[in-house]
């Protein structure tokens, strides 16, 4: 059955402690699921100069790439390499067979969302950095019930179509092909290409969703962060 576990970590107990400590109003958030050493993190809330000095004083920090800025709203994307000593939170929830859903740090802590498939790889993880020393609250643990496969969901031609996008590396980072040329393999417009997209897209969030938002079928546990 699959469990939803958030947690809330104090960041100077982890990787980029020294970062958070240096900088303040600092606000970080991860761009994508984490599946490799590198990972794309958004930092906001200070200026370039001073999060490079501090990511360049940070210990647990082994290099930084910046890849991108965002001048609407100030935020700047940086590949960030962990140390291999280090307490690399997401490195953790990979080896414990878990996905980061969404993972944001704020005053002075990290909000972590993470899917496993078996509630005993949740409870290895959160003894595994309490282990560590690392101040780690279980805000949330649910349970949900067993929904249709995500297959049902999807059309015959809207799974085809993923299937052949994957396969063509349209959602490789950068990506391999664009829309044109897969429309093109396909064998439809452009335009019908967008839509069995967009149908696709929905039928997916709908089946992540709708487990705990619509069928009722979740159990949770709740626990407060000590003050």
């Amino acid at each position: 059955m699959t469990t939803i576990a958030e947690f809330e970590i104090d960041t100077s107990s982890s990787a980029l402690g020294t970062v958070f400590s240096n900088c303040d109003g600092l606000h970080c958030s991860v761009e994508q699921v984490i599946a490799a050493a590198d990972r794309g993190l958004w930092f906001e809330g200070v200026d370039r100069h001073s999060l490079e000095a501090a990511l360049e004083a940070d210990p647990t920090v082994e290099s930084f790439t910046l890849i991108a800025t965002d001048d609407t709203d100030g935020r700047m994307l940086y590949d960030v390499s962990i140390a291999d000593e280090a307490l690399d939170i997401f490195e953790q929830v990979l080896s414990h067979r878990g996905t980061v859903l969404t993972a944001a740090a704020s005053n002075g802590w990290w909000h972590v969302r993470v899917r496993f498939l078996d509630h005993g790889d949740a409870s290895s993880l959160y003894e595994r950095l309490d282990d560590s020393e690392a101040t780690v609250t279980l805000r949330r643990l649910t349970e949900l019930k067993e929904t249709s496969s995500t297959t049902d969901r999807l059309t015959d031609k809207q799974y085809e179509t993923l299937l052949a996008a994957l396969d063509q590396g349209y959602f490789t980072i950068p990506r391999e092909t664009s829309m044109e040329e897969l429309a093109d393999e396909l064998g439809i417009s452009h335009q019908a290409l967008s839509e069995r997209f967009r149908r696709a897209y929905r039928a997916l969030v709908m089946t992540e969703l709708n487990g705990a938002s619509h069928e009722g079928g979740e159990k949770e546990l709740e626990s407060e962060r000590p003050v």
